[in-house]
């Protein structure tokens, strides 16, 4: 996030409603563009590539509905055919736009076949769906439905232009019935369903497919700093606190102060330990019932163990006096806590640098309500809210319903319901899922879009917390935005998860 993007990566990183992207369409065609042309060149693009993935020979089937998004597939049919692959066009719909209606015509005129039904299609190696674009919002019902019902039980792969024919482009919701696709190549910009839990069993592999949109154009629409963006490797390679000085000491590269555990949930304790080490932070301390104090130093001999006085049921009671809030960059608290850990968090909440909340520190203060106005549960105000600093919450479905009662509606929409949460709260938002959002307090939603579901396991939301924690400890002043490091954890984080699945499968 330091150095100006390229183009490309730009590009990369900009999520789109179909709302916009039909503005910014309507931008390059007044623009002089050519309907035709920009059709020729998308399609074009679309045809080299699965001629790239899956050579001939090769049976294909082109399903072909009636707007723009069926004369792209009119158009992959015919370069496929000049290509030598076998087609077959199935075009349910007779009525469609002009252009695409001409691309049939020609199509036919080339002696490919064109039906109204289907069961060529399931003879085919590969089926090209390129029935409906972005903007559908009516659901699919008859004859077009039993078609994608068939081709879902088949073995036949399936490459989607721009989306899988069904989904809305929004929400990812599923509109009657959808295509599953084994890949989707995604035209121009990223559309929101991309990013949303609900369409990830749909998309299969997914890549973009840049036709050259003008950014000018872009930006017109979104600004320059568009308010939903994905999350990719170069954003997340320059929030990292690199290269250290030469000359350097541990507490210039930051101090943690970790705030976790409890005699049932020791093990919290020490996978957040074991992420704020990963993140490189120069000094570590950790805050956790005395009864735990060997077994933290055992694991993390570097770090700075502090044993507190501890519950009857091993729950942290108060910090130890030799803690002092105002002595730390950053603070992480809550994995492992239980709801006894109540005086912790109240002593957390007072301090006067970032804090990250996850967990039981999310539960207890939903329990302690003294901080949040009954009318507005979490309005804070601002980035440094009531607290007068930074504030990170990193919620799991069953927490935000907790904090956030009131958009628990939102929740199958990810960036809409964290946007939503962020700007209620005041605090940077990490709503955590297949594809975690990152909201931050001036409506701008960060979203993940590399995951495994091999994440999904007890331990890893600690290991996030303490890495999460170690970043913004690191390299940054008290009025620089801590969304970045924030931003990086969480990419990282997902990142190992990638690397350990492909190393010992999501299983292990």
């Amino acid at each position: 996030m330091k150095s100006e993007p390229n183009r490309r990566e730009k590009i990369d990183r900009i999520v789109v409603s179909a709302a916009q992207m039909k503005a910014i369409e309507e931008m390059v065609f007044e623009a002089g563009m050519p309907v035709a042309a920009l059709m020729e060149k998308v399609a074009g693009a679309i045809a080299r590539r699965i001629c790239t993935l899956y050579p001939s020979p090769m049976q294909v089937g082109i399903l072909v509905g009636p707007g723009h998004n069926g004369g792209d597939a009119l158009v992959v049919a015919r370069e496929l055919h000049f290509r030598g692959y076998g087609v077959v066009v199935y075009r349910p719909l007779s009525k469609s736009k002009s252009l695409t209606q001409h691309h049939a015509q020609y199509v036919e005129s080339l002696g490919i076949e064109l039906s109204d039904r289907p069961d060529k299609l399931f003879s085919c190696d590969l089926i090209v769906d390129g029935l409906f674009g972005f903007g559908l919002t009516r659901s699919l019902k008859g004859e077009i439905a039993q078609t994608i019902d068939r081709i879902a039980s088949s073995s036949i792969r399936v490459v989607s232009i721009d989306l899988p024919s069904g989904l809305h482009t929004d929400t990812g919701k599923v509109l009657g019935t959808a295509i599953r696709a084994t890949r989707t190549l995604c035209l121009g910009l990223w559309k929101r369903a991309f990013l949303q839990d609900l369409a990830l069993e749909y998309l299969g592999e997914v890549e973009l497919i840049d036709f050259d949109l003008p950014l000018k154009e872009i930006e017109a629409v979104l600004g320059k700093s568009p308010h939903l963006q994905r999350l990719t490797p170069d954003m997340a390679r320059a929030a990292l606190p690199l290269p250290r000085p030469s000359r350097t000491h541990k507490y210039d590269r930051g101090h943690l102060l970790l705030v976790c555990g409890s005699r049932r949930y020791s093990g919290a304790a020490i996978l957040a330990g074991l992420g704020a080490r990963a993140s490189g932070v120069g000094m570590l301390s950790i805050a956790v019932p005395e009864s735990l104090k060997l077994m933290l130093s055992d694991r993390l001999p570097e770090a700075l163990i502090i044993g507190c006085r501890e519950t009857e049921t091993g729950a942290i009671e108060r910090l130890s006096g030799e803690i002092d809030v105002d002595r730390y960059d950053a603070i992480a608290c809550g994995p492992g806590l239980t709801k006894d850990g109540v005086r912790a968090v109240e002593a957390v909440w007072g301090a006067p640098c970032p804090i990250l909340l996850d967990a039981d520190g999310l539960n207890i203060l939903v329990q302690l309500g003294t901080f949040l106005p009954k009318e507005a549960p979490l309005l804070l105000a601002g980035e440094s809210g009531l607290r007068g600093a930074q504030t990170v919450f990193t919620p799991h479905p069953g927490e935000f319903r907790r904090l956030f009662p009131d958009l628990v509606e939102h929740l199958e929409d990810v960036p809409t319901a964290a946007r939503g949460a962020a700007q209620q709260s005041g605090a940077i938002v990490v709503l955590k899922g297949a594809r975690t959002a990152i909201a931050h307090p001036d409506g701008t939603v960060w979203l993940n879009a590399q995951s495994t579901p091999a994440l999904a396991r007890g331990g890893t939301g600690d290991v996030l917390t303490g890495l999460a924690g170690g970043l913004m400890a690191q390299g940054a002043k008290q009025t620089d935005s801590i969304a970045p490091k924030v931003c990086a954890a969480v990419w990282w984080h997902a990142q190992a998860g990638i690397l350990a699945a492909q190393e010992r499968s999501e299983l292990g």
